[in-house]
């Protein structure tokens, strides 16, 4: 049997490839990583090679290839269910965050890319990066339930999509509301997350908007 693989991109910067790597790893299910360097002379060649999309991630399974990360996700939660809540509202809840989390918030992921070796300094913030980060707070707040550290009480596919964020909100040391940074501080403590960043301090690679 072939293993599943995963293409991606960096790790120090790629927070759509962390997310699927994430719920793989939270699944249990084997799986190969191959890393493609973004934005050198060969990386559309190398990234068209291995997906439809023309995007990392890209998981390659015995019958498919997936390129996008929610659809990754899906994919992986119709093979181990428990990486969403169990409960039927809370579901609802987790798969309404994730989507909105999908397909929004761009001022904050432009004026805030995701830099895992960023020492964490604040930068100046305009109106639109504000509102997504009061909004994301507020979010978390409405959905938030289960007993347990995480959004949905145990780790789900949730969690996954606000690591990078939690990694945002650190590196450009943004003030957040008490039970928000706890959120991002667990977050962040998670062995899988450390265990990424500390293969994302080995790169070399390092883009212009390094400070």
């Amino acid at each position: 049997m072939k293993p599943l693989l995963l293409h991606i991109g960096n790790k120090r910067y790629s927070s759509w490839s962390l997310r699927p790597w994430l719920v793989l790893r939270k699944a249990g299910l084997a799986f190969e990583e191959i890393m493609i360097p973004l934005d050198t002379e060969m990386t559309r060649t190398q990234i068209n090679d291995v997906s439809v999309g023309g995007t990392v991630p890209a998981l390659h399974t015995q019958k498919a290839q997936i390129w996008d990360s929610l659809a990754i996700c899906e994919w992986v939660a119709e093979q181990v269910p428990e990486v969403w809540p169990a409960d039927e509202t809370a579901r609802a809840r987790a798969r309404s965050a994730v989507a909105y989390m999908h397909a929004s918030f761009f001022a904050l992921r432009n004026t805030c890319p995701m830099d895992l070796c960023r020492e964490p300094e604040a930068i100046k913030l305009d109106d639109a990066t504000r509102n997504d980060i009061a909004t994301m707070q507020a979010m978390w707040q409405q959905v938030q339930c289960g007993d347990g550290p995480y959004l949905f009480g145990r780790w789900s596919i949730a969690d996954a999509f606000f690591t990078p964020v939690a990694a945002r909100f650190h590196s450009y040391d943004i003030q957040l509301h008490p039970a928000a940074q706890n959120y991002c501080d667990t977050l962040l403590a998670d062995s899988d997350f450390l265990a990424w960043k500390a293969d994302a301090a080995r790169e070399t690679f390092r883009y212009s908007f390094d400070s």
